[in-house]
C-alpha cells in the first residue's frame, strides 16, 4: 500500500505542486491522476473537485514551470535582458526535463508563453531592431533556447547506460577510424576548462554577438 501524506486538504495548488514533483521524479508517463491520488492521500475522483482533466493538470505543471522563468526586463540594456531571460527559460528548464517536450506539444501554448513571447519581441523592437530583424532573431532566440533543453532531454544517460555506450563504441573508438569522435569521447571522461563551460551560454553568445552587429548596422 502506498505510504499517503497527513490528510491536508485538498486544492489546486497542493494537487499541482504534488504532480511537479511526480513528473520532476519519475518523468511524465508516470503522472496518473490514480498515482497523483495516492501520492496525496485521495481517491483520484476527489482531484476533479479541483482540476478539470488531465489536460487542465498538465497545463498547471506547465504554468509553474513557466513561472520560473524571467521575461525580458526593460529596465536593462536590450542584450544583457534577452541574455538573462534565455538563461532563465533554460535553467527552468533544465530543472524539469519533461516540460520542453510538453510545452511544444500542440495545443499547449500557455499564457505565460505568449507573455514571454511578447516582451521579447517588445524588447528586440524596443532595441531598434527592424521588423524583419525582430522576426529572424525571435525565431533564432526560441529556437536555441527550447531545441538546445530538448537536446538536453533526450541526452540525459545514467551511469549504466555511459558505460554500455562505452562498450558498444569500444572497438570503433580504438581502430582509428574516428579520431575526432575519440578526442570528443574523452573529453567527455576527462575533467578541465571545456566542462566548466555552458553550451547553452556560449551558443547564446555566439547569437547575441551577431545580433550586436547586425545591431549597429541598422541603427
Amino acid at each position: 500500500m502506498a505510504h499517503r501524506q497527513s490528510r491536508l486538504p485538498l486544492s489546486r495548488e497542493r494537487i499541482l505542486q504534488s504532480a511537479l514533483a511526480l513528473a520532476d521524479q519519475s518523468g511524465i508517463e508516470s503522472l496518473t491522476m490514480r498515482k497523483l491520488g495516492q501520492q496525496l492521500g485521495f481517491e483520484a475522483m476527489s482531484l476533479y473537485n479541483h482540476v478539470a482533466n488531465k489536460d487542465d493538470l498538465l497545463d498547471g505543471i506547465l504554468d509553474l514551470v513557466l513561472a520560473e522563468s524571467d521575461p525580458p526586463a526593460a529596465d536593462e540594456d536590450w542584450e544583457t535582458a534577452i541574455r538573462q531571460s534565455a538563461v532563465s527559460m533554460h535553467d527552468a528548464l533544465a530543472r524539469h526535463p519533461w516540460a520542453s517536450p510538453l510545452l511544444m506539444a500542440p495545443g499547449r501554448i500557455r499564457p505565460a508563453r505568449l507573455q514571454y513571447i511578447e516582451a521579447l519581441l517588445g524588447r528586440l523592437r524596443d532595441a531598434g531592431f527592424s521588423a524583419e530583424t525582430t522576426y529572424t532573431a525571435y525565431h533564432v532566440l526560441d529556437a536555441h533556447i527550447l531545441g538546445f533543453s530538448l537536446w538536453e532531454a533526450s541526452h540525459t544517460y545514467s551511469a549504466i547506460d555511459v558505460a554500455e555506450m562505452t562498450e558498444r563504441f569500444q572497438s570503433a573508438f580504438t581502430s582509428g577510424a574516428y579520431p575526432n569522435l575519440t578526442e570528443h569521447a574523452e573529453q567527455h571522461r576527462s575533467e578541465g576548462a571545456h566542462r566548466e563551460l555552458s553550451a547553452f551560454e556560449y551558443g547564446l553568445a555566439l547569437i547575441l554577438d551577431g545580433l550586436r552587429k547586425i545591431h549597429r548596422d541598422e541603427r
